[in-house]
């Protein structure tokens, strides 16, 4: 397994040196994430700046991750190492891909490179020996194209071909002296031309197939066209052969080109132009399956439109999106697109946001109270008032005052976390890869003892090299190597399109594995919000009578149960006055104290009570305020002069979908589902007895949530940690699964969390899990047939039972089954 060190200048506020508590604290937060093996201080410093020490596994882990995770426990971090995204055209396939990774990985300064064949490079570098420039060169000499350098939703609609109407659609700018290898347009036929030559290939060789059997035509007519076959056929194969050689490296392509020239050379001109023609053709297909599942996630960049009205001293002017500056005032005109992240501040509307969280009903959205207000400073912003770039005015106009420029809109961070997401291996595509790197070797061994059969048992050279070139084609694992990959790819893009951010392969998988769900209580379980849930009266006075004093009272106070009580209080009170309260006396942690008229009224816990004077409250009235407070209420006991009047209780309430969520999680297997929560345990008990918790643990401060996930761990194996991504940072980095509830509202639980729900809705967590399952099903059915093809067709053409053109037609015919098995998941349903 491959390790890696890497030391980062550590600068952390108001800390002098490298001893300070502070420094062992983001130590011991950063020690137990998965992937880092070990973090210390460095013996060296960075121009008297004390450097942490990480030896990590970049296959679990990558810097930008470490770096993230680094800023969220209080350090800055120095810009030591770069980490660039890049979108290329010219990859082909898989095994392309690779050998590009494998060529990136062998460059000095490059700590990481991951290349998907979607199109897709992540580059972790060391910015002291290499720069963008060197990479994009050592790119281009790979014959790729190089369309976006900084994957943004920006430079997406201007560069890729979104806007079709752009004439310079992509960075063809070539350092002076360096061609253009036009390896993205494939050639001269351009994208499509691969399929083109392979059907011209199927032509030849069956036009000279059909000749060979009509006695009057000459036997050199069909060989001419088998050798245009041979041509057609292995350009691209051939092509990526000599490529491969040239670095000294052997792939599936060198071995096809070296079993079709052994036919050539044994006169099985026809089988040679077959293998050719099913490899070319397998390998068109296979880019055109891939490219599906890509287009679905490009897709994404499409939902932002290009332009956007902006309303200027009285008039609306149409500017690029780009031109857009936070505080501007755009107008969205119905049924169009919404071109920014922003809030309300004139009309009314329903929005449609299923392009970002995949909610499927439409959103009722109002202007906020305060439009002058700077909004793009503030972290709570209620979702009636928010509007996201991508989503879908409905009848009415909207002015909308934009919060975010385009760039860090929540749809253009999307976009490049999800491309981010296809440069991530799996654990089962890292198994398979070192898989091949011994079965490819080993194959060629094989192969190598074959050829001299003919010196052991009584067969003539040719055919034990005719054996040989049958075993290659058996043998070269196209299946094994895509399975994988196209199943992630699609199950990504799938995930994205119903309002989930998987970030990768590893995620994909393990989230399909858990068997427990480990929740944050406020605002994951519950709305987040205390609601007014009991009004009892103790006196002949009315509940209505004694709410108003209740309400006049704490509307001069700005305690959050304060203002909880007077919306709920209001909304039950609907059109009736509200009495004037003055003089309040805040007693801290216990309650208040006012002035109604001529009467002193006081609102508090017991303990208020405890300490006011010799008039408590009866042992009858206690009982009632404890029995309610077991049930998981806070209560208020309300005292009018010297008479207690009534209580009234607050509770951050379950959300309504909650119970029918954890439902669906137990029908579909998740074993264990535990609430960590920071209210004291009788709040957690009531709360999961109501909702169907089978764990609650209440009490718990931040780190103690981190032990109770690594105590989980060592039960359950594979554990989720399930919150709004900031107080469960650490948490969510010590579980298995780090999953982001509202993260389209939240800057932190996007960047923070493995897995992100868009919407702040519960029920997607099922869908999620759900899609996850069944990627790592169709993961294992692709390894099955790809693995049981192969040890099918080994032994059968050693035993001559199978010749080359039934070889290579099963060969890429399990190629192809597992591409489109792994493209089902496109079409899961919810």
């Amino acid at each position: 397994m491959k390790k890696l060190q890497i030391q980062i200048p550590l600068i952390l506020p108001k800390v002098q040196d490298e001893k300070d508590q502070c420094v062992e604290k983001l130590i011991n937060a950063l020690q137990d994430t998965e992937g880092l093996e070990k973090v210390h201080v460095a013996d060296e410093t960075d121009n008297g700046v004390p450097q942490l020490c990480f030896h990590y596994n970049p296959e679990l882990i990558s810097i930008n991750s470490i770096q993230q995770i680094a800023k969220r426990t209080g350090a800055e971090i120095g810009e030591k190492y770069g980490h660039k995204l890049i979108e290329v055209e010219g990859i082909r396939h898989v095994r392309h891909a690779r050998k590009i990774e494998a060529s990136l990985n062998r460059m000095d300064g490059i700590l990481q490179a991951a290349v998907s064949a979607s199109g897709m490079i992540g580059i972790e570098f060391e910015t002291s020996k290499i720069n963008e420039e060197k990479i994009l060169t050592a790119l281009r000499k790979e014959g790729l194209d190089i369309l976006v350098t900084d994957v943004d939703v920006e430079r997406y609609i201007k560069i890729t071909g979104v806007d079709q109407n752009e004439p310079d659609q992509k960075e063809h700018d070539h350092p002076d002296g360096e061609e253009d290898h036009g390896h993205s347009d494939g050639g001269i036929f351009g994208k499509n031309t691969e399929l083109i030559f392979s059907i011209i290939c199927g032509a030849f060789l069956g036009i000279g197939f059909g000749l060979s059997y009509v006695d009057t035509i000459p036997s050199w007519v069909s060989l001419s066209l088998y050798i245009g076959a041979y041509f057609f056929g292995g350009y691209f194969t051939a092509k990526e052969a000599i490529q491969t050689v040239a670095k000294g490296g052997f792939e599936i392509d060198f071995l096809m080109l070296v079993a079709a020239i052994g036919a050539a050379i044994l006169g099985e001109w026809a089988e040679g132009a077959l293998l050719l023609f099913l490899f070319s053709m397998g390998h068109a297909l296979e880019h055109y399956a891939m490219n599906k599942a890509r287009k679905s996630i490009a897709a994404l960049a499409e939902l932002t439109p290009k332009t956007a009205l902006l309303k200027r001293n009285g008039k609306t002017e149409e500017v690029g999106i780009e031109e857009l500056k936070i505080g501007d005032i755009i107008v969205v005109k119905p049924n169009s697109k919404i071109p920014a992240d922003g809030v309300i501040v004139s009309g009314t509307s329903s929005v449609n946001q299923a392009p970002i969280t995949g909610e499927s009903v439409p959103v009722d959205k109002q202007p906020v109270d305060d439009p002058d207000k700077d909004w793009s400073q503030e972290d709570d912003i209620k979702d009636q008032n928010r509007a996201f770039s991508g989503t879908i005015n409905g009848n009415n106009t909207l002015e909308i005052k934009v919060i975010k420029e385009a760039k860090d809109s929540t749809l253009s961070r999307l976009v490049k976390l999800v491309n981010e997401a296809q440069t991530q291996k799996s654990p089962t595509q890292l198994l398979t890869d070192k898989f091949e790197k011994i079965f490819v070797p080993s194959v060629l061994a094989l192969v190598v003892i074959l050829l001299f059969a003919f010196l052991v048992i009584d067969e003539t050279f040719s055919e034990s090299f005719y054996r040989a070139m049958a075993v290659l084609v058996a043998a070269s694992p196209c299946a094994l190597a895509i399975s994988t990959p196209s199943a992630v790819l699609s199950g990504v893009a799938r995930a994205a399109r119903g309002g989930v951010l998987i970030k990768g392969g590893r995620p994909l998988e393990d989230l399909g594995v858990l068997t427990a769900l480990a929740f944050d209580k406020t605002g994951t379980l519950t709305e987040g919000k205390p609601k007014l849930t009991k009004v009892v009266a103790l006196q002949d006075i009315g509940e209505d009578e004694m709410l108003k004093i209740a309400v006049a009272v704490e509307g001069l106070s700005d305690h959050p149960l304060a203002k909880a009580v007077v919306r709920d209080g209001k909304e039950r009170l609907k059109g009736t006055d509200i009495p004037e309260a003055k003089d309040l006396e805040a007693v801290l942690g216990k309650g208040i104290k006012a002035s109604l008229g001529n009467d002193k009224i006081y609102i508090g816990n017991l303990d208020l009570y405890e300490e006011l004077d010799d008039k408590k409250p009866s042992n009858e009235i206690e009982e009632q305020v404890k029995n309610l407070e077991s049930d998981g209420n806070t209560t208020m006991l309300i005292r009018q002069n010297d008479n207690y009047i009534g209580i009234i209780a607050l509770m951050d309430t379950p959300r309504k979908e909650a119970k029918e969520t954890l439902k669906q999680l137990k029908k579909i297997g998740i074993k264990r589902m535990i609430m960590l929560t920071g209210d004291n345990q009788k709040v957690a008990d009531a709360v999961a007895k109501e909702i169907g918790l089978t764990d609650a643990w209440g009490s718990l401060l931040p780190e103690e949530k981190v032990e109770a996930i690594k105590k989980l761990r060592k039960t359950e194996d594979k554990v989720a940690m399930v919150g709004d991504g900031v107080n469960d940072a650490p948490a969510m980095a010590n579980s298995t699964v780090g999953i982001a509830m509202g993260a389209a509202g939240s800057d932190v639980a996007l960047e923070t969390a493995d897995i992100a729900l868009m919407a702040d809705k519960l029920e997607t967590l099922p869908f999620a899990i759900g899609l996850s399952r069944k990627a790592k099903g169709i993961i294992r059915q692709n390894l099955w047939v790809s693995l049981g093809i192969v040890a099918i067709l080994i032994p059968s053409t050693i035993l001559g039972w199978a010749n080359i053109g039934i070889a290579v037609l099963i060969h890429e015919g399990s190629t192809l089954v597992v591409v489109f098995n792994a493209l089902r998941l496109l079409a899961y349903k919810k």
